[in-house]
């Protein structure tokens, strides 16, 4: 059985309500819920969450809320593996079988059903644990500095100041979409970011991160940009 869990908590503090804030017409969550049943790979599609305000509209788009996420795995520090091996348990719980399972974020949208699909294939095309979907930084990272109190900036990579910016390796980053998984690999917690991965790359202007309320500023942007384009 493969299954979508989508983590949602409710305290989400420099955005507050952020998952069920409107996006583009709709409550930001219901995007990575209709790209999961669009993708048509699910079994079940599950939030995860400790909200009831959440749990209701997940359940208003088409998502399941079978368990409420306890208040140990809700606050600021949690990882996301201990959510998702939280839900794999609850669910196994009550009789599922779970083979695989992608945690989709509920702060996604401009996830893409070709991309979720994508990244399932390279992961059992591979055989590997985890897979998931990475982007290219916009500038090179060999080239980074680091900056004080009073502004004074030190290279990160001193030895790169005078390379060619074609000479450098290129670096990606986690787009912050969604990570497919084993339900072992969950289980056991192996980390994601490790040899038991196998990535995507995405197109840099599919790829906002959403933490700060100038990401969701940003993140509008981009979105008017694209319907334009």
């Amino acid at each position: 059985m493969r299954i979508a869990i989508i983590p949602a908590r409710g305290g989400s503090k420099r955005i507050p309500r952020k998952n069920i804030k409107t996006f583009a017409g709709l409550p930001i969550i219901a995007h990575s819920i209709k790209a999961a049943q669009e993708c048509g790979l699910f079994d079940k599609i599950v939030v995860s969450t400790d909200d009831d305000d959440i749990a209701q509209i997940a359940v208003s788009f088409g998502a399941e809320v079978p368990f409420i996420r306890p208040r140990e795995l809700s606050d600021d520090h949690t990882a996301t593996i201990p959510v998702i091996a939280h839900a794999i348990r609850a669910l196994q719980e009550s009789g599922e079988l779970i083979d695989t399972v992608c945690c989709i974020y509920a702060t996604a949208p401009f996830i893409r059903t070709q991309d979720i699909i994508s990244a399932y294939n390279a992961l059992i095309a591979h055989n590997k644990q985890y897979a998931f979907p990475v982007t290219t930084f916009p500038f090179p990272i060999w080239r980074g500095v680091k900056r004080d109190e009073e502004g004074n900036i030190e290279m990160f990579w001193p030895e790169h100041f005078s390379t060619r910016s074609q000479d450098l390796e290129e670096a990606y980053h986690d787009a912050g979409q969604f990570y497919w998984g084993t339900a072992d690999a969950w289980l056991e917690g192996k980390p994601i970011f490790s040899d038991a991965a196998i990535t995507i790359v995405l197109p840099r202007h599919l790829v906002q991160d959403i933490d700060t309320p100038e990401d969701w500023e940003r993140a509008q942007l981009m979105h008017k940009a694209l319907q334009l384009s």
